[in-house]
């Protein structure tokens, strides 16, 4: 998802500086926290202490987690992060979702509190270890001055306290004193032999809750006695205006309360969601599409092959390219087109929101509080600190949370200055989308094409690399454009291409920003989810050309990559790579860097006798370095590959003259339970600093399933998804 700065992860890191700043006080309490000036003081409120570790007198202990769970156990990580530099027994560790502060709770990678780019372990990974072992140390301190024995001589192990004199007591024993002992500048962290949870898998934090279907996990299920439910009329075409409507039959709706017009279109308002939606049916409403996206994909797609075939912006450029492409012995050219993708999250976008006229509180599961935060204050017309964000857990996002003109939040929060305005103060509203909402509203993973020629000498060996590419920007247009294209070029388009570790003498690279009012937005993996299908699947096949087996071409091509060598390595021996199989199976490779990890599949699919395929079996293998959490490793690989899968099998949005064609899960398929592959996962032992695994196991199923169709057929599919050819 969400790729915003490149950065080595060392800057991830809190400096000393920072941890300086952490600091203790009495809350119900010990409270480790990170005490930084916010915008609330800026405003000359009184500061506010936002901790990261709770420890309570109850002997509980809540980490503070500042990223949002959507299915990826952030919480879970987080918690054992803490857990373990604490030394505290897993019965004690709970959760909490931050409050929406940027300064005390910002992603180092982003500058703003966010979740995104599978970037929650890797930028917390030492400030929270930091915070339980600086927490440690105070409850160490605090015993040694109650017991007036040395420090060294206490020791602490599954929550308990303790001294070789027989002394011991719990946390909230000695919270009250902890509390007041000074926080270690330089807390003493542990080394990884010393590790306890950190390595292991640890019990997911939020499993119970799900499994039981406790109230208010979820947005979707928050209530609250007196709360109204709001649905949208929108345009059936992206860019379409209202220019008039009859709301008449949808007020005789019983549970209809009021309609309000938006922006976007006209907002039905009702007692709870079910006549929200029938009085939505009721509305009869009249679009001016003059500045609408009124094109079908497939002109759309033509237009972005087009422009793919010609010079545009210059992402990379070395080594003469186009001079050697020129005096080459051969030159392959291959076309590629991607679909719109929609992330078709289990729970769509919903917001509550309550407003009194001078203060708000929003209950949802904000991906980028920072932002959802800003735009419901300018919204409302109130200050930031006027504004309260309540974190929940949230039922899948692959990016669809994570949008930068929060617009979801604006129509909340025009809702709720409406209502205030017309005498209903105070009351929360909740803003749903239904499962067509959120099907043809938009924002999906941006349909593209791509044009690569290789040049290749007498011998077969490339000479040269070129690669064009044509996309709606994410970025272009947003606030983030100022702090991440800085020089006109979107990476988020191009990353898993401009950057790859194999070794072209030459290589060239455009970009071209295509202009429609369809809506586009990170999608899980964002530019790999494409640029790693191009690559891999154009590496098989100049194995192929060269008559080479593609795992030892790929080896050969590979330049100062380590890493990569060894994912891949790892992969083909695990799945025996080489060795025969039955009848009607074939093996396909593919390994792609996405978010600092390694992900190398094998995928064996089966042909039938109808000449569509199945995918039998999938090996991987993964370098995300320290695995925190080894089950939730595999669970995000798995998650990951079965994500990708389903989609390069049958998703695809398509438009016919400006309308979307797909509008739930029985024209959007997801993968079925007779699509999902054995699976088998190998972590990789690492000492390097964690980096992402929400993403990475995305990027390489689809090539590997592509490459071991095209072992089967001898040509490879460049236009998704496979359904389109017959070939499931």
């Amino acid at each position: 998802m969400l790729h915003l700065l490149q950065k080595p992860l060392e800057a991830a890191k809190p400096s000393r500086r920072t941890f300086l700043k952490m600091s203790a006080g009495t809350v119900g309490g010990l409270i480790i926290a990170a005490k930084l000036p916010n915008i609330a003081e800026a405003a000359g409120a009184d500061e506010l202490v936002q901790p990261f570790v709770h420890i309570r007198p109850d002997n509980s202990v809540v980490v503070i987690v500042k990223h949002l769970d959507k299915g990826q156990g952030a919480a879970t990580g987080l918690a054992t992060l803490v857990a373990d530099e604490l030394d505290a027994s897993i019965e004690q560790v709970s959760t909490e979702f931050a409050p929406s502060n940027p300064e005390v709770y910002k992603n180092f990678l982003f500058g703003v509190q966010g979740t995104g780019g599978s970037t929650a372990i890797a930028n917390s990974f030492q400030q929270y270890r930091q915070a339980g072992a600086a927490a440690k140390a105070m409850i160490i301190a605090a015993a040694a001055k109650n017991w007036e024995v040395p420090a060294g001589e206490i020791s602490i192990s599954g929550g308990v306290v303790s001294h070789a004199s027989g002394k011991s007591a719990t946390f909230g024993e000695l919270v009250g004193a902890a509390a007041a002992q000074e926080v270690p500048a330089e807390p003493t962290l542990k080394t990884p032999d010393q590790w306890v949870y950190i390595g292991k898998s640890f019990p997911r934090v939020d499993t119970r809750n799900k499994t039981v279907g406790a109230p208010g996990t979820y947005t979707m299920d928050f209530q609250r006695d007196d709360m109204l439910v709001a649905v949208v009329a929108r345009s059936p075409r992206f860019g379409g205006k209202l220019k008039s409507f009859d709301a008449e039959e949808a007020k005789a709706v019983p549970g209809m309360v009021d309609v309000i017009t938006l922006p976007a279109g006209v907002a039905v308002v009702a007692k709870s969601t079910w006549p929200a939606i029938k009085a939505r049916e009721l509305i009869s409403a009249e679009w001016d599409d003059s500045a609408a996206e009124t094109r079908s994909t497939d002109v759309m797609m033509q237009e972005l092959a087009a422009m793919a075939s010609t010079p545009g912006i210059s992402v990379r450029k070395d080594g003469g390219a186009e001079a050697a492409l020129a005096s080459a012995a051969k030159v392959i050219e291959v076309d590629y087109e991607f679909p719109f993708l929609a992330h078709g999250t289990m729970e769509p976008l919903d917001v509550v929101i309550s407003f009194d006229g001078s203060a708000a509180e929003v209950w949802a599961g904000s991906q980028i509080q920072t932002i959802d935060h800003n735009v419901t204050a300018a919204v409302l017309g109130i200050p930031f600190p006027q504004v309260k964000i309540n974190t929940l857990w949230a039922g899948g996002s692959f990016g669809r949370r994570a949008t930068p003109d929060a617009h979801a939040y604006a129509e909340a929060a025009i809702l709720a200055r409406a209502l205030h305005e017309k005498g209903t103060s105070g009351v929360p509203i909740k803003i749903v989308w239904t499962r067509e909402d959120d099907m043809t509203g938009g924002y999906y993973r941006p349909m593209s094409a791509h044009k690569v020629k290789v040049g290749l000498d007498a011998s077969g060996n490339v000479v040269a690399w070129s690669h064009r590419m044509a996309a709606k920007s994410i970025m272009k247009g947003t606030a983030f454009e100022p702090m991440v294209m800085p020089n006109g070029i979107d990476h988020n388009m191009t990353e898993g291409a401009h950057d790859t570790t194999y070794a072209f003498p030459a290589m060239e690279m455009d970009q071209h920003f295509a202009e429609t009012p369809v809506p586009v937005l990170w999608w899980r993996s964002v530019g790999h989810t494409h640029s790693g299908y191009v690559m891999e699947t154009m590496i098989d096949r100049l194995a192929k050309e060269a008559g080479e087996d593609p795992v030892a071409y790929r080896l050969k091509m590979i330049k100062d990559d380590p890493r990569k060598v060894a994912v891949l390595k790892l992969a083909a021996e695990k799945a025996g790579w080489g060795s025969d199989l039955p009848e009607g199976r074939y093996r396909g490779v593919a390994v792609h860097k996405s978010f600092g990890s390694y992900v190398a599949e094998v995928a064996e699919v089966s042909m039938r006798e109808d000449g569509t395929f199945k995918v039998e079996k999938v090996v991987c293998a993964v370098d995300c370095g320290i695995p925190v959490n080894p089950d939730n490793i595999v669970a995000q690989i798995e998650g990951g590959l079965g994500y990708g899968l389903g989609a390069i099998l049958r998703n695809e949005i398509t438009l016919t003259d400006g309308v979307v064609d797909q509008t739930n899960f029985d024209t959007y398929e997801p993968i079925r339970m007779s699509d999902v592959p054995e699976i088998e996962v190998h972590i990789i032992p690492s000492t390097e600093a964690p980096t992402g695994i929400g993403e990475p196991g995305t990027p390489p199923i689809g090539p590997a399933v592509a490459n071991a169709i095209a072992a089967a057929k001898g040509d490879w599919v460049t236009s998704l998804p496979l359904s389109k050819h017959g070939l499931v």
